[in-house]
């Protein structure tokens, strides 16, 4: 080690200088004690010459010729050293002390100590703490690079340029090593006796470790070890190997995943989450995992996750399972196959800010969730639909600007396994254009603000189902057409405070496939029937419509004194009216008659599109003109502030945006008037939700409960029948509300479920995966959970509750068509100790929804959790899971479960 020879060369020119100087100057030795102290700025750049006492150097200057010269050595860095309390050169024992926070620096080495001797005669430098009444401080550091060791004391020897170091503390990657004797061989051997290694924070008392008595470590590349075993809390347990390998890379490697095992009672023996990772390269990584139970089941799960810096970052996941229930020849065997196949993708928006390609991708079999072998996902088997988007979008920059993108979307609904897909459909635009609005200055008046603009949609569409889908037959009832809208609307004043609009909107539609009806007598056994033929072909029609609208805004405001609590309620209300007309594109119907002799519809003729079943449907049949009528309202008042150095009084909203809208047909013969639609929402507290909707009918119902052409209230009801209403309450609150604590929220947004289509939160239970178990994070940052006495009179928790209820009376049922109150709750009952439940009660079916309760224990270097789900559709299940935190260590862990029952 060409670098620790540096540090005997610069004690040997520091002592050969303290000589020159005393003879130089006639000046006898002082006494070694009272040399004087250096400061914190010497350094030596110099010559280097060999070490020799006073009687030889007397003797060297008798001989005129020196026939052997001494071998220079230069020093080209800057050395920097410093002792506190002295420097000491002791020239009898041939050392040099450096006493009390003592530091030597050269290069990227530096060593920290109370004592660092440098022992010329042995050519050894030695470094220690200092022992003050039993305290021992000022431990030795050493710091080379990255790398830091903090040992009792350690020795070096320049000649063998090997190491001792006596109880080191060094980290690698998160992962400390801690052992008695440490034999530093060379660069990139070392050899430890009687070690520690844990991940635990607390080096010097850790929860957990593995002790060893002989260990062989490669520094940032691995340990190898010979008999380990775990202690925890310094006492040893059985867990044991005959030898052991940690890895200690800094970068990604691959290697194996090691399975955790386990029996089920319907599938036998099994391994689980076992496979390989391949760290491709820094950009991009894979894994291969696999489960095999006894009776014939399997599982197989590739993941990869993508990143370029400033570009783009995603990743892609599918997992298959073959699922054996029972044994074959037995009544209750089974054999089926789940997949599902998930790709997120997303770009960094400074990339390319006028393209934009991204994906989120979650497709597969209906009964995944409910059935998946590798999940604990009660709230995603409640998730009713899987929906995926693919999408790639461009704008060409000009005046005016085009817009074009382009997308594959899925949609699958799990309960009835009906899976509809746009793959792919195209859509394009272009800005609006004001053909007469002046060059400069603002628009003004009807002519002005005329703007038109073009839209294009073009769709290919595929309906299937489940047990299609990756078929070619999923192909054959695909549609495909496009859509050419171009509307023409302006705005303007009238008598200033009125807001007006007008437009209309000229629609061309394109199909590739028509139908043709007729009837053939020939069919169903000379009864006869009607034909429905597809054509393959170029259809299109046209169709146009106009709309005009005329609207204001009207305040109001009560004002009460500012003695008072309440100072002012101000009113806003937004009335408007609008009026649109249809026509008949009666047109592009045709029609056939039955002839008389097939059955009893004799001689009916039968009106129908080549329009229908496209994927736009037909035109509209029927003439239509109506006004809608729409008013919005709005109450806020100003209360007195209950802080009294507040100057304004504060704003508070009593009912938000309570709307009514309803429409006459002035085309209609009968029941012109539409239901009276109302919608609000009144926010009562903060991160309370209240909102109501409904429906108010206008006419009567006969005997039958059939509507009829009479107001209600000319048949001695009252103005509107209440036909259907819903509630809903959402509200959420925890401990920092009420104390002010400011301690955040425990974070559950971004759960399995809500990335599957569900709920962000965890009100219908926790989503875990097996192969995870992540609980707390290795990194997590929270308040200092070894403070005990915080939690004598602080319990944090957290609490969410939804509550909603629908009414229905379209045909006097008067009834309640559904009623739930769910309810979800976190709380620390002690330090590291989390409790938590999600349920609910429903009160038509009269019982509990799905109950889940949540156990999770923080354990420092450990996490411990336990899921259990007593009551739901999914029925009983539970899981439990203890392991480290770490990533260097994850695959040390214990879990336990018990399957729900497979959901036909």
């Amino acid at each position: 080690m060409q670098t620790n020879r540096h540090y005997l060369t610069i004690f040997l020119t520091f002592l050969l200088l303290c000589s020159a100087l005393l003879h130089a100057q006639d000046i006898p030795p002082k006494n070694e004690t009272n040399l004087p102290k250096t400061t914190q700025d010497d350094t030596l750049t110099v010559i280097l010459k060999p070490v020799i006492d006073e009687v030889n150097e007397k003797a060297q200057d008798t001989v005129k010729t020196d026939t052997i010269k001494p071998e220079k050595e230069t020093l080209t860095d800057v050395v920097d050293y410093y002792g506190e309390d002295y420097v000491l050169l002791n020239r009898k024992e041939n050392k040099v002390y450096m006493y009390n926070k003592a530091y030597i620096i050269y290069g990227d080495m530096r060593i920290d100590a109370g004592l660092i001797i440098l022992d010329y005669n042995k050519n050894e430098v030695y470094a220690k703490g200092i022992d003050s009444a039993g305290v021992y401080s000022q431990r030795p550091v050493f710091v080379q690079a990255n790398n830091k060791v903090e040992p009792d004391s350690i020795r070096y020897n320049f000649d063998t340029e090997k190491a001792l170091v006596y109880n080191s503390r060094t980290e690698q990657n998160g992962f400390r090593v801690i052992a008695d004797v440490t034999k530093k061989v060379n660069d990139s051997v070392v050899y430890l006796r009687n070690v520690k290694f844990t991940t635990s924070k607390n080096i010097d008392d850790p929860e957990y470790y593995f002790y060893t008595r002989k260990a062989k470590f490669v520094p940032k590349k691995k340990v190898v070890t010979g008999l380990t075993n775990m202690y925890i809390a310094d006492v040893p347990t059985p867990v044991g190997l005959p030898f052991a390998y940690f890895p200690l890379t800094e970068d990604r490697t691959s290697g194996f995943i090691i399975p955790s095992f386990g029996d089920n009672n319907s599938r036998g023996f099994f391994f689980q989450n076992g496979g390989y990772y391949f760290a491709i390269s820094e950009y991009l990584d894979l894994s291969l995992l696999g489960d095999y139970y006894t009776n014939g089941s399997y599982a197989l799960r590739g993941e990869t996750s993508y990143a370029l810096r400033y570009k783009f970052k995603g990743n892609v996941s599918a997992r298959f399972e073959k699922l054996v229930e029972e044994e074959r020849g037995f009544p209750n065997f089974s054999e089926t196959s789940i997949y599902n196949i998930r790709w997120s993708h997303s770009q960094d928006t400074k990339s390319s800010p006028s393209s934009r390609f991204s994906a989120s991708v979650n497709i597969g079999s209906s009964k995944y969730f409910s059935q998946s072998i590798n999940q604990t996902n009660n709230a995603s088997a409640l998730v009713n639909t899987l929906s995926s988007s693919i999408s790639y979008s461009k704008s060409f920059e000009g005046e005016p600007q085009v817009n074009l993108s382009v997308a594959a979307t899925h949609s699958q609904n799990t309960n009835t396994e009906a899976i509809s897909m746009s793959l792919p459909n195209l859509n394009t635009s272009v800005s609006r254009i004001y053909p007469f609005a002046p060059k400069d200055g603002v628009k003004k008046g009807i002519i002005q603000n005329i703007n038109f603009q073009y839209d294009l949609s073009a769709e290919n569409r595929i309906q299937t189902t489940d047990s299609l889908f990756f078929k070619s037959e999923m192909f054959n009832s695909a549609q495909i057409g496009a859509q050419h809208n171009i509307p023409v609307t302006t705005n303007f004043k009238i008598l200033k405070y009125l807001s007006a609009s007008a437009g209309t909107n000229f629609r061309e539609t394109w199909v590739l496939k028509s139908t043709r009806q007729r009837y053939d007598q020939a069919i169903n056994n000379g009864l006869g029937g009607i034909v429905k033929d597809t054509v393959s072909g170029f259809e299109s029609y046209r169709t146009y419509n106009f709309s005009t609208s005329l609207g204001t805004t009207l305040y109001g405001l009560f004002n009460f004194g500012k003695n008072n609590k309440i100072q002012a309620v101000r009113h806003v209300v937004r009335p408007s009216i609008s009026y649109n007309i249809n026509p008949a594109f009666d047109r592009y119907y045709d029609e056939f008659i039955i002839p008389e002799t097939a059955n009893e519809a004799a001689g009916e003729v039968v009106e129908y599109s080549r329009f229908e079943n496209t994927l736009y449907g037909p035109p509209n049949k029927v003439y239509s003109s109506s006004i809608g009528m729409s008013l919005s309202n709005t109450f806020e008042a100003k209360v007195r502030d209950r802080d009294t150095t507040a100057v304004e009084p504060k704003k508070v909203t009593l009912l938000n945006n309570l709307n009514f809208s309803t429409a006459y047909n002035l085309a209609g013969d009968s029941l012109n008037w539409s239901p009276l639609q109302f919608t609000g929402s009144i926010p009562i507290v903060p991160k309370l939700d209240f909102n109501f909707s409904g429906s108010l009918d206008p006419y009567a119902l006969d005997n039958n409960n059939q509507k009829i052409d009479v107001f209600n209230i000319d048949n001695g009801g009252s103005l509107f029948r209440l036909t259907n209403a819903n509630v809903s309450i959402n509200y959420s609150f925890s401990s920092k509300d009420f104390d002010g604590s400011g301690k955040k929220d425990l974070d559950r947004t971004e759960n399995e479920t809500f990335r599957n289509g569900g709920r962000p939160d965890d009100l219908f239970g926790d989503a875990t995966d097996i192969y995870d178990g992540q609980i707390y994070k290795e990194d997590d940052e929270d308040v200092d959970k070894t403070n005990i006495a915080w939690y004598n009179y602080k319990i944090p928790w957290d609490m969410r509750l939804a509550y909603t209820i629908t009414y229905g009376n379209s045909q006097r049922q008067n009834e309640i068509s559904s009623q739930s109150l769910m309810v979800s709750t976190n709380m620390e009952l002690a330090p590291r100790w989390t409790v938590g439940v999600s349920s609910g009660y429903d009160f038509k079916n009269k019982g509990v929804t799905l109950t889940q309760f949540r156990f999770q224990r923080d354990l420092e270097s450990w996490q411990m959790s336990f899921n259990w789900t007593p009551i739901g559709s999914i029925n009983t299940a539970w899981y439990f899971f203890i392991g480290i935190k770490s990533s260097v260590l994850s695959d040390i862990k214990y879990d336990k479960r018990r399957e729900s029952d497979k959901q036909l």
